[in-house]
């Protein structure tokens, strides 16, 4: 059974295969989900991954339901791995969106349908498939292209980092002290042929870079770090004087939603350099293309 638990969970050459399937005409992907549906269950709030992910498997011919912890209470009511094998009864996939990772690890576990890991607090790697896409768009190729990440290192950052990796971009990483990747972090990277640039200052990992990516200082689930989060990235905010630093044509990335004034300037996402919503709208189109693999790979 293949899952997609973290981007590297794909090879380099299927990685490809989903973007490519991402960018296919409807009618190209048939509906190989005629008839059957997938289980969509929601830990944290969404707007963007619930959306996008319902009307990917609607296009290919599905049928959503989405569920929220309070419906299922698994732990208390019943374990993740027995939720996992009921639904397989009735679903030909399931996506998470959960705070802990070890709970798309649980529902992983029975290998009874595929899982999809719609977000934990680890990565994202449903995102990086929209940001990559994005990229690859805007470049026709993203192999020797220059990443630029610009504070936390969180989930989606980390996610987007091994996704660089993947494609053969290079990649730069603008975190305050202790926000930044750990030895972990670097080691599997390396394992994927890349060494990241790390910087303190925002505007030297930036300088020639040909796209340059932010998120809020304050992820879900971090709320009472906020004022101290805030002091830390002092500094850290995407404007013009970021842009103005990397290449002419660079494009300018936020997974949303964005907290203009804070993380980014109104100027930069707002601008001729932004593709924040053109991001988001791949998000169906790359969930679409990756379910598409997905039931190919493991029929």
């Amino acid at each position: 059974m293949r899952h997609f638990l973290e981007v590297d969970d794909l090879s380099r050459d299927e990685l490809v295969d989903v973007l490519d399937r991402s960018e296919l005409p409807l009618e190209a992907l048939g509906r190989p989900l005629e008839g059957r549906g997938m289980a969509l269950y929601f830990e944290k709030p969404s707007l963007r991954t619930r959306h996008s992910a319902e009307m990917a498997v609607v296009q290919l011919g599905g049928h959503p339901l989405t569920m929220r912890r309070d419906e299922i209470s698994p732990g208390s009511r019943e374990p993740l791995d027995d939720i996992a094998r009921v639904l397989a009864g009735y679903h030909a996939l399931l996506g998470a969106r959960v705070f802990e990772h070890a709970a798309v690890e649980a529902l992983a576990a029975p290998n009874a349908i595929p899982v999809v890991n719609l977000l934990s607090e680890l990565s994202h790697p449903v995102q990086t498939l929209a940001d990559l896409l994005t990229m690859r768009q805007e470049w026709g190729s993203l192999a020797g292209r220059t990443l630029c990440w610009v504070g936390d290192f969180n989930n989606v950052a980390r996610s987007l980092a091994l996704g660089a990796a993947l494609t053969s971009m290079q990649v730069r990483l603008a975190c305050p002290p202790g926000f930044g990747p750990t030895d972990a972090d670097l080691d599997r990277l390396a394992g994927h042929e890349c060494v990241p640039e790390v910087f303190s200052r925002p505007e030297e990992a930036a300088k020639g870079a040909d796209a340059v990516h932010t998120d809020v200082f304050t992820s879900m689930g971090f709320e009472a770090e906020a004022e101290a989060r805030n002091r830390a990235f002092e500094g850290f905010q995407v404007d013009d004087r970021i842009m103005d630093a990397a290449d002419s044509n660079a494009v300018f990335l936020h997974c949303l939603p964005a907290h203009r004034g804070e993380e980014v300037s109104a100027s930069v996402a707002d601008g001729p350099q932004s593709r924040i919503f053109l991001q988001a709208h791949n998000r169906m189109h790359s969930f679409r293309g990756l379910l598409s693999w997905l039931l190919e790979v493991n029929s």
